[in-house]
């Protein structure tokens, strides 16, 4: 088999579940900034803003949180109604520690579905977010 004929699976869900236990492992709070137009994406849409949503993913928020290769899913209460979250791992745009902002910014990985093809607008990178929302760094 060639090398370009190797196709791999996304890092993102392993880079999610990494990155959410280094974050707990500090005793920080792990939060996910999500692209809510993707399809599939299912968030209180009354949480949505600018077509994001930032989620506490801690164990002390949520209930059952799976992170799989394919999706993130947990329940949760949002205003005291329990919800169950369901997030393709596509539309995880970041994951961060609540305290200091360190985490990571995932950018569109090569063989990964198109974002374009859900109906959403190019663009959405982490600077566009309007102020007063969560800083992120980019840990090398």
């Amino acid at each position: 088999m060639t090398e370009s004929a190797i196709h791999m699976m996304s890092s993102r869900p392993y880079l999610v579940r990494a990155f959410n236990e280094w974050i707990l492992d500090n005793e920080c709070t792990p939060y996910i900034v999500v692209d809510a137009s993707i399809q599939g994406v299912q968030v209180p849409s009354e949480h949505v803003a600018n077509g994001q949503i930032v989620l506490n993913i801690s164990p002390a928020a949520v209930k059952g949180l799976v992170i799989g290769n394919s999706a993130l899913e947990f329940s949760a209460r949002f205003g005291g109604v329990p919800m169950q979250v369901f997030i393709p791992l596509q539309a995880v745009m970041a994951i961060y520690a609540k305290e200091n902002g360190e985490g990571m910014v995932f950018g569109s990985e090569p063989g990964s579905p198109d974002p374009d093809d859900s109906g959403k607008e190019s663009g959405g990178a982490a600077s566009d977010r309007p102020n007063g929302r969560p800083t992120l760094k980019v840990v090398k």
